[in-house]
This record gives C-alpha cells, structure tokens and sequence, in this order.
C-alpha cells in the first residue's frame, strides 16, 4: 500500500519494536510526520498483502533469465540494435574502424571510448521528437588493457607511449552523434553537421564564482577562465533550455609529480590526488604534471554544460555547482520557476549535494537559461534519526564556511566543497552515485552504489550496513504535494530506504526488494537509474561481476503493490556494466551505454569477449545500444 506522495513515507525500522501500529500509520500518526527510525528495514509496508503484486506488476514483459555470457541478451519480444561503438566515425571520408591502427588525431573525429552517460536531444530543437535527434554521450576512460596488446592495466601510466597517451586523451570526453530511426532499428548519420567530439583536448570556458581565482591560474592559462579538456565524465543532465550537462568525476589519478609538495596539499589529499597518473599523461605533457603546473588540478571535477545543437559553442565549467567526483547533475524545474541540480559525489563517505538557482527560469525566453546555473546556493544533505533530511547550505561566513576555518570566500568554499561539507557536518554516504526524479511523483530517487570501507562504528540512519557490498537505494520525499506540486527548494525533506540490494535468500546481507522477487530480479551494486515516462524506475547495475553475475538493467515499480519489486531486462556481456539508461519522450527506445567489454582481463589476448564485433585481433569496442519492443510499444509495458 502506497502512501500520499505529499506525505512522508515511513522508514519501517523495527516498527513492531516502535509500537507503531498499522492504523497510525496510515493515519499518518507519527508526530510532527516524523519517521521511524532503528536498525533494520523492510522493503514493503505490509508484506502479507503484496504477495500477489508480481500478477499486479506494471512490467509486462517476461523476465529474462540471467545470462552471463560473451554477449549481450534481452528480455523475450525485445530487439537489440548497436547504435555507437568505439571508434565509429562522426565524419565522411574516414576509413572502416581498425583498433589496432587508430591514430589520435583521427580519433577526434570518432565516437569515444567507454560510453558512459546518454542523453537524447530530440531535432528540431524543441520537438518531442522520438525517431530523429542527437545521442549526447560521456566516454569516461580508457581501458589500456583491452586497447593495446600485451598492455596490462598496471603498467599502463608507466609504459604507454606518446601516441598511446594522446589517443587517451582523445578517446575521452564526450561523443554527439545524430541519429534517426527507421524500420525499427537506430543508426548514425556519419556526415552530419552538428557530429563533433569534445575530448581533453577541447578549449572550455570556467564561468560562476572561482572563474579568475588564483588558485585557476596556469602558465597556459594567467586568467583562470578558460581550461582545455574535461576527463572521467560519468553521469549527466539535461536543461529545460536545451543543454546537457556532463559531470566530471574526480582526476585524481590522472596527475603525475608530488601532491604532497604542492602549496595546496591538504586540498589535495581531500580530493584523492596521490601522483599515480595512471595513464602516464605527465610523462608527456606538463600540465598533468603537478610539480609544475600545481593549479591545474584545481580546473577539473566541475560539472560542464554543452550546447550539442550549436558546434561552435564553447562548453562551460559551471562552477557553482561545486567541486567534487560528479555522478549527477540531475535538473529539475521548480513550480517557482527556480531551476534545481541534484548532485553525487561519487567516493567512499562522500556526499549528496543539491544546487538551487538565484533566478527562475522563464520557459517563454529559453535565453534566461544562459548563465543561470553561475548565480544560486549549494547545499549539502544531512540525514537524520527521525526520517526527514536537511538540505545545509555552503554559502561563505555562515557557519564554520569562514577565512578563520580556512574558507576566504565563496570561491574558496567552492574550490574546496568536500571540505566545506565536512566542516558543516554533512552524512557520508555508500558511494552517491546517479539522482534522478520521478516525473510522476516528484520523489528523488538516489542511488548509493556500495561501501565496503564502512564498518559498524560508521553507520548512519541512511547507510545502515557495515561493509555494504550490495548498495541501495534512497527515497526522497520533498514537501508541497505530487509531482510537479512538490517543492525542491525546500530547506527539509523526508526520506525513506527504497530498497537494499544483495540476495535475499542470504539473511546475512539484509536485502528488502518486494517479497515476491525472482532469482533473476535482485540485483547489487546500482549505478545509473532513469525513469520512463510512465514514472517506472530502471537501475543499470555496475559491480555484479564480483558475485559472478553479468551486470544488466532492471525495471522495478515504485509505488502500489508491486512497489520495489524489479525485473530483469537485460544483461550485458563478460566484464561490462551497464550505464547512462536514456529513453526517447515516448518510450520507445531505452538507449544504453555497455561499458568496457572484457576489462576484467589481464591483457587483450586474454579477453573472454570480443563483443560486439567479435573479430579476431580487434579489441572489444564499448558501444551504445538501442532496447525496442519488436512491436514498437514502449518498453516495459
């Protein structure tokens, strides 16, 4: 049974223990609509009552069994399309993709490696178009191993040579390919015009509050304003104005030269920075190398927004937004107008931030949105005992945010967010990964990947298991009503454990997915979610493979009966995950990027899939892939 969505959802923890009966509940008697809070969690309110939600579940397609394998399987009644591998060319004139012979320079003009975050960016511009518009997708890294022969990921940073080095930096960053749909099945148009690749090569402006700080300065760079390339693009956004927004998260191990020597250590160290470069960019090139180039670390983990309908913009460095290892900037449009960034920081004990604009966004003028992510308030979550959840903010002088704790200004508090969070006393969470927002509920969903690192001493109402290796998954529940009612500026929330992943059969790891799940519907270690337009929750899963299971996508409801009951859609082929789920406006097609195929080997010669081309002496290619129903409905109906 589901609650109000305007209401507070109860965090059933030991509810018999909280003598907090069935009639309160749904009286909605909890005091001041706090929650319950204790030491365990049940995935469902009244278990005996939805034993028949798998008949009731809005999934109708036949679950796929799990299938761990060289290739990749959907569910019965579904079709696969590769729309997008590595190295597929963006413009006419190239010649058939070779892997081993792929040259740097050309790869600027080829989709990039490791496919990570879709977005689709319907033409025209504006258009709720379904059959035609633009694949916007983050390359997050190389996997040197399964690119270059005999190359093992250890000594890669060591032994990679200059090309190999530069391929790297041209192989990361960002693909924008048009594509159209016809006869049911995706492809590129190679020769369009809005076809480009920004890669760690592109010039990029830094806008907002640390623009021209000195801590931005270069020798390439004396203004602080403008950085060239972006790396480890993970997850995204999209704006109401027509712009995507890719994350970058965290560099640190993309910097050669001693961390501990640089002016700003401490900062350093807090965002992981320990000289190891592995992919031996300072070897080649001194601004990776922080013995000499001390402040270039400092233009990187910022999120970047994109015109992909305009190839002549530059893109921006939004610093606002804050400075931390990016997994999201989900945006959503408040009922005041004002525009709202979800964020994760992707690490062990980080945290989840929220960004809220200064100014409202007017939909009458999509202009207003040009600077409007440069000028707003970043907060940080905290998590409390009685259900609801804090949104604190990180604005200069309040608080400990002052000169005398180490914060001279605004753009000091940004530089350095993770140390602003940690000095206002913020939950540290199990790895934030993806934010995303139910388009019928207006509930935030967030995704905590896993945390092997927390033991008993550190848990928290929020994160309630030491040595989590399956993940979970958080309900956020802001206040003024349903979907588009609820209020995402408000300075309080309530909170709810949507599921906790792992097993069920296992009473050690505690799972709570509905009581009605399969052996083939639990999954672990959730990554990136999206919604259908029907408010369905999908979970692209990256971590299986450590419990011998092929990463997949799942569909679970989220509210009725079949609430937190998932489904198997697809799996993906030997050491892939699965990444960056996308659906068209008419949820026709589930767009998704299978992430580096094979990685899990040692050296290429050993790899166990050569997918999707599977040629002999050609690497595997990571790739997007196209998910329809062969009858053209929408997916998962």
């Amino acid at each position: 049974m589901a609650n109000s969505p305007s209401s507070p959802s109860p965090v059933i923890r030991d509810v018999i223990a909280a003598r907090v009966s069935r009639r309160e509940l749904l009286k909605g008697g909890l005091a001041s609509g706090a929650l319950i809070a204790g030491s365990s969690f049940v995935g469902s309110l009244f278990a005996g009552e939805t034993h028949a939600a798998a008949a009731l579940s809005t999934l109708g397609f036949p679950e796929l069994k799990r299938v761990y394998d060289k290739t990749h399987a959907a569910a019965e009644g579904y079709q696969t399309t590769i729309v997008a591998r590595w190295g597929d060319p963006l413009a006419a004139g190239l010649s058939e993709f070779d892997g081993n012979k792929v040259a740097s320079e050309e790869q600027e003009k080829r989709f990039g490696y490791n496919c990570d975050y879709i977005a689709f960016m319907p033409l025209p511009k504006g258009s709720v178009n379904s059959d035609h518009g633009l694949l916007c997708v983050n390359n997050e890294y190389i996997s040197p191993n399964v690119m270059f022969p005999g190359m093992t990921e250890d000594d890669a940073g060591k032994t990679m040579t200059k090309e190999q080095v530069d391929l790297g930096l041209a192989a990361m960053g960002h693909s924008i390919v048009e594509v159209i749909l016809k006869d049911g099945k995706w492809s590129i148009i190679e020769d369009s015009p809005l076809n480009r690749r920004i890669t760690a090569n592109t010039e990029m402006v830094v806008s907002g509050p640390v623009a021209g700080h000195a801590l931005m300065q270069t020798s390439a760079d004396a203004t602080g304003s403008k950085v060239l390339g972006t790396s480890y693009n993970c997850s995204g956004g999209v704006t109401p104005w027509g712009t995507v927004l890719t994350c970058e998260e965290g560099v640190s191990d993309l910097f050669g030269g001693d961390p501990k020597k640089a002016p700003t250590a401490d900062m350093l160290d807090r965002y992981g920075f320990d000289g190891s470069d592995i992919y031996g960019r300072g070897r080649f090139h001194d601004r990776f190398n922080i013995d000499k180039e001390p402040n270039e670390p400092n233009r990187f983990d910022w999120v970047v927004e994109i015109d992909p309908y305009d190839p002549q913009a530059k893109p921006v460095k939004r610093t606002a937004l804050g400075r931390m290892s990016h997994e999201a900037s989900t945006v959503v449009r408040n009922k005041d107008g004002r525009i709202v960034v979800y964020m994760g920081d992707d690490d062990y004990f980080e945290y989840m931030y929220r960004f809220v604009s200064a100014k409202p966004y007017d939909a009458a003028n999509p202009a207003s949105g040009k600077d409007l992510l440069d000028d707003g308030v970043l907060s940080v979550a905290r998590f409390d005992a009685d259900g609801t959840m804090s949104w604190l903010p990180l604005v200069h002088g309040q608080g400990k945010l002052t000169a005398e704790n180490g914060f001279a200004d605004q753009a000091e508090v940004l530089l350095k967010t993770r140390l602003a969070a940690d000095a206002i006393g913020a939950t540290p969470m199990d790895r934030p990964e993806d934010i995303e927002t139910n388009p019928v509920t207006g509930r935030v969903y967030a995704v905590m990947t896993k945390n092997k690192k927390r033991d008993e001493s550190k848990v928290n109402p929020a994160n309630t298991r030491p040595e989590n290796l399956w993940g979970h998954i958080v309900e956020l529940i802001p206040p003024g009503g349903h979907s588009t009612d609820a209020d995402h500026t408000a300075d309080k929330y309530a909170w709810d454990l949507f599921v906790l992943c792992g097993n069920p059969k296992d009473a050690k790891v505690g799972a709570t997915f509905h009581p009605d799940t399969s052996d083939n519907g639990w999954f672990v270690c959730p990554d990136n979610i999206t919604f259908d337009p029907a408010g369905r929750l999908w979970v692209a899963t990256d971590g299986a493979n450590d419990f011998d299971l092929p990463d997949g996508v799942y569909g679970v409801d989220t509210e009725g009966a079949a609430r937190g009951l998932p489904k198997l859609l697809f799996t993906c082929p030997h050491g892939a995950e699965a990444t960056g789920p996308c659906f068209t406006p008419d949820g026709t097609t589930l767009f998704l990027s299978v992430q580096h195929p094979s990685e899990d080997a040692e050296t290429l010669d050993k790899a166990q899939s050569l997918w999707p081309d599977f040629k002999d002496g050609q690497p595997p290619r990571p790739s997007v892939v196209a998910i329809r129903r062969k009858d053209g409905q929408p997916v998962g109906a």
